[in-house]
Parts: C-alpha cells; structure tokens; sequence
C-alpha cells in the first residue's frame, strides 16, 4: 500500500476500473493522493506489478467478502437422514437413495435414530438398524465414518462422508 511498494513501475487501475498502462510509482503516488486514494498493491507475480487506485477500507471489505464467499462453497454442509425405531427396509432403501445424493453433492451426513420411552431400552436393536442402514448404504456409494456412533440423550447419531 503507497509507500510500501518498492517496484519502480506499475500497471495501474484507476478507481473507475479503467486501465491506465504501466507507469512510474511516483506518478501512481501522485495520482492517488490528487483523488484522495490509496494505491494499493493487487498482484506482485505479474510484471511490472499490478495497483489499483482506491479507499483501503474498501479493500479490506472487499477482501473479507471474497474470502467469505470462497468458505461458502456448496458441499461443506451437515445434511441430516433421520432414522425410526420400525422403519421398514424400502423406507431404509428409500433413506440409503437420499443419503448418497447428499453424499454425491459433497455433504457430509448426519444419521440420526431417535428413541422413545421403551424403545430406549432396547439400544442393540436400534444399533443393528443403523449398521444395517449403513450396508445398505456401502453397497450403493464407498462412505467414510467421520464420528463413531453415538448414544445421545434421544437416541443415536454419526457422521459420516464419501470416501
């Protein structure tokens, strides 16, 4: 930023956007204090370097909003598949179908198993559900176990992801 930027010449962006060539730094230097501006430094790998005429809070901004979208990228969420005690074994197909399109988009999966009043109980019936949902699932798309099940305070849960 100004003072900072030790190349003699620069390609220079002026705050509309246009391109104003290649030019000395003390002509950048003069042309950003005359706009009120920063010369800020986008790019050192290009030759002569690439500077931009702007305010530096707006490129902060403009930094953390680039960074925040590129974390937003689809894929990096928790979609979840919900078990029942009874579940059938179409309904466990069907839940294996809706699992694998979360897994083939690049979301992880959280299969839950929730368990009331005396299914509560009978917790290895409910853990030889899920292992059975989970080779049903192998079968059809290579998974991951990211967390082992799980007992929680209504029931079962784990994480799991495509390999």
């Amino acid at each position: 930023m100004n003072n900072e930027i030790r190349a003699e010449k620069v390609r220079l962006i002026d705050d509309a956007e246009n391109q104003v060539g290649v030019v000395t730094l003390q002509d950048a230097l003069q042309m950003a204090r005359e706009r009120h501006l920063d010369l800020i430094q986008i790019t050192e790998k290009a030759d002569p370097p690439v500077c931009k005429l702007m305010d530096y809070g707006k490129y902060l901004y403009w930094l953390q909003k680039k960074e925040k979208a590129g974390s937003r990228s689809k894929g990096s969420e928790v979609k979840g598949v919900r078990l029942t005690f009874n579940i059938s074994p179409h309904d466990m197909e069907t839940r294996a179908k809706l699992a694998e399109k979360f897994l083939k988009e690049g979301n992880r999966v959280r299969i839950e198993m929730v368990l009331r009043g005396r299914e509560k109980g009978m917790a290895n019936f409910a853990t030889g559900k899920i292992s059975q949902f989970l080779e049903i699932l192998k079968n059809i798309i290579p998974i991951k176990i990211e967390r082992e099940l799980k007992k929680e305070m209504r029931g079962f849960s784990m994480l799991i992801s495509k390999k």
